[in-house]
């Protein structure tokens, strides 16, 4: 006859789906979780630190007017003019510089102590960013050209009728699916995957650094680790908010470009 030995109670339990519900008012669909709270958050450290930048400006700028100044002319030069072009694109700045902020900032909080927690690491927030984007392209596309002009122009000139009906279908679910669904889950990817890593190895380094005997080696490596993957993630963090602003920059140039 065999014993069952119970588990030990302080045996390491890997995080599961419940440790990323975090309902602080409430419960359901209609609770109030952390990453609400922090995505809140966000929005007034973010106003913050614009009020703050701006409220000396000098002709001499000081730290926090330069790194404002300097973000907003990111946006505005690179994002802005150089990709929707001199013609269109200043109405499109306050758009790209809120998108540009607003991400950047949410992401940070994924290695922010005591916060540590990338809001867009959830789904509905990139999905709801996504969704506004979608709409702003698809509205001016069609402000501009026409509602018939707008969809008429996703079937490039002089091809062969038979192929009309077959490339028309294509490019309608690349504007209309392909390209919301793939900006929004690029963004919750990398954002969910990255913290997922950090906690992987800053969870499983102190389990092995508690553990004794060679797991304590292992376990001071691993948190060297864990401090290399945090700078690599810093890094992930500032392209992926660059990557959603250019995608949005490169889908409103396409729809109001005059050869649309």
């Amino acid at each position: 006859m065999t014993t069952t030995v119970p588990l030990a109670a302080s045996e390491y339990e890997p995080p599961g789906v419940e440790d990323f519900w975090q309902p602080l008012i409430g419960d359901g669909a209609w609770a109030i979780t952390r990453p609400s709270i922090v995505l809140l958050l966000s929005v007034g450290l973010i106003s913050w630190l614009l009020l703050a930048g701006t409220k000396r400006r000098a002709l001499v700028p000081g730290r926090g007017q330069m790194i404002t100044e300097g973000v907003y002319g990111l946006t505005r030069n690179h994002l802005g003019r150089e990709i929707i072009g001199s013609k269109e694109f200043l109405r499109f700045v306050p758009l790209l510089f809120t998108l540009f902020t607003f991400i950047l900032v949410n992401n940070l909080f994924g290695v922010i102590p005591p916060i540590q927690y990338p809001t867009m690491g959830r789904v509905a927030f990139p999905i709801v960013l996504a969704l506004v984007v979608w709409l702003v392209f698809h509205f001016v596309g069609m402000k501009k050209h026409g509602f018939f002009g707008y969809w008429k122009s996703l079937v490039p000139a002089g091809l062969p009728k038979l192929m009309v009906p077959i490339i028309f279908i294509l490019e309608l679910i690349t504007d209309l699916f392909t390209r919301p669904v793939t900006l929004a889950l690029r963004l919750f990817g990398n954002m969910f995957a990255g913290h997922i890593l950090l906690i992987l190895f800053i969870a499983g380094g102190w389990e092995m650094l508690t553990a004794g005997g060679f797991l304590s080696v292992v376990g001071g490596l691993t948190w060297v680790m864990a401090l290399v993957m945090t700078l690599f993630e810093i890094l992930v963090e500032f392209l992926q908010a660059y990557v959603f602003t250019l995608l949005t920059a490169l889908y409103i140039a396409g729809a109001v470009a005059d050869e649309h």
